[in-house]
């Protein structure tokens, strides 16, 4: 959620900035209370479903306190707006209050339950337009459409039919719907992470890791790209969101790779490919791995384990295309005078590492929760910026409150995605879609794996067009992923592969918002920045493939079967990234082109994708060798003939 800089929000008075402050801090306090039990340490008892109606209590007002109706409207808080905050925390507050009475009480739809259900249902659509967009509004009403008249659609997609005061009651007050899984990672897990996040930029941790960026990466060819991808990497692992990841690191990065000579376009997309790509990358990945784990009913370290190779590939192919192009058009190091010495920026900050090593050592080692971990973490890190600080900086009691509201804040408009996320699910499960979708996307794809991917790959894309990664891979994980399921796909591969195409949205035109993110900051068109990062993460669409057809690239199988599949899934990248770029020691023509992208993706089929795949392997890397070797050799042969 934007704060007040944003153009057209409202100019609250002291009162009400107090009333939004405290909400969001009381927001991320319950969370924290829920996820370390403190509710149970003062002798409380409470329905899950208690709990998260009264976040929603709290949530739903600071959308219509915070956010106006009209974007580039601006004044005080109308009326209207306030009618429906008080409406909003009313009607959420009495099903906190009489849930253990209503719940046994649903399936007589008594009054009160339908009027609140109707109350909380409006006010959902409409704060999901206000901060998130149409897109996820527009894909709800249909869902919402569907579930009350789904009955009268002939063929497969035939839905049951459902009266529509069920409807309404189900959707804002069942376990499997409103109040369901995606509300509770959202409550709990995520806003321990957000929290994190947040205490780690307050404290310093994003100049101290962005100037680890800056000291390491700048000194090299096409530095400023770099510095990017590694930057960039990192916050999106913690941030969870593209857009806001591009926004947040791409004011520094952008103008460095600007100045070392990249164009407008490729600057842009490079940050945005990065950006995307955060949300894959453990340890911390997005929310949506959160979500994952829950769905599949594994631990979460489970879904870190089976992303990490795809998540390097992704950034390898990045780096190398990132500096190809940096070799090809000549852009040399950042400027060694704007550039930070290693020692003093560690020397500053080298508490910060200590936090993530916690995190992992309590994911991994202590098998301990997600959200549990994520506190001891914070934890630790507060102590550290407590006692040393950045830069003799310690945090601030000011500074720990602006990053409680600043959890809250976020984590109002992730609550409203998810419970969008939770309202199509109710709808799958009422109507039944679930079934006849899966059966649908089966019979289309004919019995044949490779089609049934491509279809389920464009549906994704389609689909997560301008809508938040979370309530992509909600929406795509209850559609999509259970077709992949019944054909045989790992379970595992198969939401990985969602996921990965779901967020490809974020970067494929002609509704690429974090690409589009990015050329708001370059002044560069969004379309053609769009289409720029489909160059540079070309990796991102053939990855879900490969884990797909061998899941040893997803730490499935034998040791030895696996680091074949990742040494040659790394020559593939290099081979195919020279091709994408058209250069390796030098500029090449189309007919080298085509025979490194030939050469690169026969290394990179699996193994036993198909019979004698090994054969395919290894004649994809000796010839990648070949060709490499080649321009090698030509390329010291042409440097005496140019010097001269």
């Amino acid at each position: 959620m934007s704060e007040e800089q944003t153009t057209g929000a409202p100019r609250l008075s002291k009162t009400g900035r107090a009333i939004v402050d405290g909400g969001a801090v009381l927001v991320a306090l319950g969370s924290v209370g829920w996820a370390a039990d403190l509710y149970r340490e003062v002798g409380l008892v409470l329905y899950t479903e208690q709990f998260l109606a009264a976040m929603l209590a709290v949530s739903l007002p600071l959308v219509f306190l915070h956010i106006p109706a009209t974007r580039g409207r601006a004044g005080r808080v109308p009326w209207y707006d306030i009618v429906a905050a008080v409406a909003g925390f009313g009607a959420m507050a009495y099903v906190a209050a009489v849930y253990p009475r209503l719940s046994g009480e649903l399936v007589y739809q008594p009054m009160d339950a339908l009027i609140v259900s109707a109350v909380i249902l409006a006010l959902i659509v409409e704060g999901l337009r206000r901060s998130v967009g149409k897109v996820l509004v527009i894909v709800l009403l249909v869902f919402v459409a569907y579930a009350l008249w789904g009955h009268h659609i002939p063929g497969k997609l035939v839905g049951r039919s459902v009266e529509t005061t069920t409807v309404i009651i189900n959707l804002a007050l069942d376990p499997q719907a409103l109040l369901g899984t995606p509300m509770i990672i959202a409550t709990t897990v995520v806003i321990a992470f957000l929290l994190f996040g947040q205490v780690l930029f307050a404290s310093g941790g994003s100049a101290f890791f962005t100037g680890i960026a800056m000291a390491t990466m700048g000194g090299y060819r096409g530095g400023g790209a770099k510095i990017a991808i590694t930057a960039s990497g990192l916050f999106g692992s913690i941030s969870g969101s593209a857009v806001s990841n591009v926004l947040s690191t791409g004011v520094i990065t952008i103008p460095l790779m600007r100045d070392t000579g990249y164009s407008a376009e490729s600057s842009g997309a490079i940050e945005a490919v990065a950006s995307t790509g955060g949300q894959l990358m453990p340890p911390l990945m997005g929310a949506s791995a959160f979500v994952m784990a829950e769905f599949l009913e594994i631990p979460y370290a489970e879904v870190v384990l089976a992303a990490l190779v795809p998540a390097i590939l992704y950034y390898v192919a990045l780096f190398i295309v990132a500096d190809l192009e940096a070799a090809r058009t000549g852009i040399e190091k950042v400027d060694r005078s704007v550039l930070p010495a290693v020692g003093k920026v560690f020397r500053a900050g080298w508490f910060f590492p200590l936090p993530f090593g916690f995190l992992i050592y309590a994911l991994f080692v202590l098998n301990q929760r997600p959200e549990t971990a994520a506190l001891y973490s914070t934890l630790v890190l507060l102590i550290c910026a407590l006692i040393f600080g950045y830069e003799g900086k310690r945090i601030s009691p000011v500074q720990l409150w602006g990053a409680l509201r600043d959890t809250g804040l976020a984590a109002v408009e992730l609550i409203l995605i998810v419970a969008a996320a939770g309202l199509v699910i109710g709808v799958l499960n009422l109507s039944g879609l679930s079934f006849g979708l899966t059966l649908s996307l089966v019979q289309l794809g004919g019995g044949n794996l490779f089609v049934l991917l491509i279809l389920a790959a464009l549906i994704c894309i389609v689909l997560g067009m301008g809508m938040p990664t979370l309530g992509v891979y909600v929406l795509v994980a209850a559609l999509v992923a259970p077709a992949l399921v019944e054909v045989g796909v790992n379970i595992v591969a198969a939401h990985l592969f969602v996921l990965y195409f779901g967020m490809m949205s974020m970067i494929t035109p002609p509704v690429a918002i974090a690409a589009f993110a990015a050329a708001s900051l370059t002044r560069a068109d969004p379309m053609r920045t769009g289409y720029a990062a489909v160059k540079f993460g070309w990796m991102a669409y053939v990855i879900p493939f490969l884990f797909v057809l061998s899941p040893t690239l997803i730490l499935k199988g034998a040791p030895g079967a696996i680091a074949l599949a990742v040494a040659t899934a790394l020559v593939g990248v290099w081979l195919v990234s020279v091709a994408v770029t058209g250069y390796a020691t030098r500029p090449l023509g189309a007919a080298m082109r085509l025979a490194f992208a030939a050469a690169g993706f026969a290394a990179l089929m699996p193994a036993n994708a198909i019979p004698g795949g090994h054969w395919v392997d290894l004649a994809g890397v000796v010839a990648g060798v070949a060709l490499t070797s080649r321009e090698w050799l030509a390329a010291r042969k042409d440097r005496p003939a140019s010097a001269g």
